[in-house]
């Protein structure tokens, strides 16, 4: 199977590293086009890609042509696209926040083979959480493909398109969250006498190790931070720190206003469509 991708930015990077990676795609498998010629060629010397002449070429060859240019490149993209695109009949999988399926289709004279998906970087070390939909003509062997594609490079749902953008703050914002966090918990070690790089390394891994925890284990993680916490013990008393200083609340105002923000900018965006 031949797996083209037009565009080849930090997100699609990530997703062909990711899925090389995990030992099931080869990077034989991936043909990479960029509008930056020294992108695709490094993409290519990375990964073991080839390099497409031209996103045109991978319309009319690939049997999976993934979608990574910036939203704004889209429709032009695809409007030029649509003949190939027609003739050959790939799966397209698009990688672009805030445009639906059904936008994407009003720029191709045909009824495509269409999915969304909504990834992170965290592909790259094939520890990102993946959403995906498909179109009605989408077959049930391409939904198959597109579930172990996804499960390449990390975890993976099928989930409703009107669910997309509550999900793309979920796992496309949350990573940089949980980086600071990581980054917070490593300066503080340095206060109490830690060098950084070791510090840093102790706060990945055990943010690693606690959250595999919580996402193998029955157990809710309130009864998890019990299993921490001992009467009169050092951990109490950092989590009556955490309470007292809000951190419960700055993480849910994290979460709602990074996805009032993406509604606010999907409403312009559907402005500057009209």
């Amino acid at each position: 199977m031949k797996i083209g991708v037009i565009g080849t930015g930090n997100l699609a990077s990530a997703v062909i590293g990711g899925a090389v990676r995990s030992g099931r795609i080869s990077g034989e498998a991936f043909i990479v086009y960029d509008i930056f010629s020294e992108k695709a060629r490094a993409c290519c010397e990375r990964f073991g890609a080839s390099a497409a002449d031209s996103a045109q070429q991978i319309a009319e060859t690939c049997d999976v042509v993934i979608l990574a240019v910036k939203p704004k490149d889209f429709a032009a993209l695809l409007s030029a696209l649509s003949p190939a695109l027609e003739a050959n009949d790939p799966l397209i999988v698009s990688v672009a926040a805030g445009l639906s399926i059904e936008y994407l289709t009003g720029f191709l004279g045909y009824a495509p083979r269409i999915a969304r998906i909504m990834t992170n970087i965290n592909a790259a070390v094939c520890g990102a959480m993946t959403a995906y939909c498909v179109g009605a003509r989408v077959t049930a062997q391409d939904a198959a493909f597109l579930d172990s594609f996804c499960k390449s490079f990390g975890d993976a749902i099928a989930l409703e398109e009107s669910l997309f953008a509550q999900f793309g703050v979920l796992a496309g914002c949350v990573p940089a969250f949980a980086y600071k966090f990581v980054d917070e918990i490593a300066r503080a070690g340095v206060q109490i006498g830690v060098r950084k790089d070791l510090a840093l390394r102790i706060a990945a891994q055990t943010v690693l190790g606690s959250a595999q925890v919580v996402a193998e284990d029955d157990a809710h993680p309130y009864a998890l931070i019990d299993r921490v916490c001992t009467p009169g013990g050092t951990t109490i008393d950092g989590i009556a720190a955490l309470d007292a200083l809000g951190f419960n609340d700055a993480v849910h105002q994290a979460v709602v206003r990074s996805f009032e923000k993406d509604i606010a900018l999907a409403k312009a965006k559907e402005k500057d469509q009209k």
